[in-house]
């Protein structure tokens, strides 16, 4: 079957809308989704102080594909897209679908979906399981991550769970977390913690730009970060 259950060879809340819509007290949502974005994943990962990244097998289908969103936790049974389609009618608008498949890959999601998606006010995909169409969603710059490509459909008989808490590779989840991901991969920041981790992250990213200033100026990375008496050690 493929992704709207129509039969081919036998063998995986309105509006278009991209990028973050998190919001935490005082902070507005496009001013989350700006810092987030400009900061990137692999600075949050440092400054957070969480075990908050997926499995880094969990990469984005095409080059330079990003989002920041809170997440809509989706949790498939392998090779089965119902609960996808369930929750495409159930996610706010401005959410990320961040869908549990136990790592099964197959084609869950496609450009048919991906349409639905973007009419429904959705920001993009994360999945461990695998996507297909995968020209058209470059062409449509959907973001989407995933843990594979694959040709193979899926059937549409179980929807295990739908908006509830999941564990996502290893990391607990949410409705309403904060997901950020980029060509390093992906992070999912708990909700009350988002604002403490964007601030963190900003007083790392101003230290790190004058590290590399004084690099510029002929520093080198031992004097900077204290690793001197490494210089003559074999």
């Amino acid at each position: 079957m493929d992704e709207l259950g129509i039969a081919n060879r036998p063998e995986r809340p309105r509006g278009k809308r991209r990028g973050a819509q998190h919001e935490g007290p005082h902070v507005s949502k496009m001013s989350i989704m700006e810092r987030v974005l400009a900061l990137g994943t692999s600075t949050l990962y440092e400054a957070s102080g969480f075990a908050c990244a997926v499995d880094p097998s969990i990469r984005s289908v095409w080059p330079g594909a990003a989002l920041a969103a809170p997440a809509y936790p989706v949790q498939c049974s392998p090779g089965d897209n119902l609960a996808i389609h369930i929750a495409m009618e159930r996610a706010p608008s401005g959410s990320v679908l961040v869908v549990c498949t136990e790592n099964f890959v197959a084609g869950y999601w496609g450009e048919v979906l991906t349409v639905a998606a973007e009419m429904a006010g959705f920001v993009g995909l994360v999945i461990d399981g695998g996507v297909r169409d995968v020209a058209a969603l470059a062409r449509r710059r959907f973001p989407a991550f995933s843990r594979g490509i694959s040709v193979r459909g899926t059937v549409k008989a179980s929807a295990p769970s739908i908006g509830k808490p999941i564990s996502f590779t290893g990391v607990s989840m949410a409705a309403g977390d904060l997901v950020v991901a980029d060509d390093d991969g992906v992070i999912v920041l708990p909700a009350a913690e988002v604002e403490n981790t964007i601030a963190a992250a900003e007083a790392r990213a101003s230290k790190e730009a004058e590290l590399m200033r004084m690099l510029k100026q002929g520093a080198t990375t031992l004097d900077l970060l204290g690793l001197s008496q490494w210089r003559e050690r074999e």
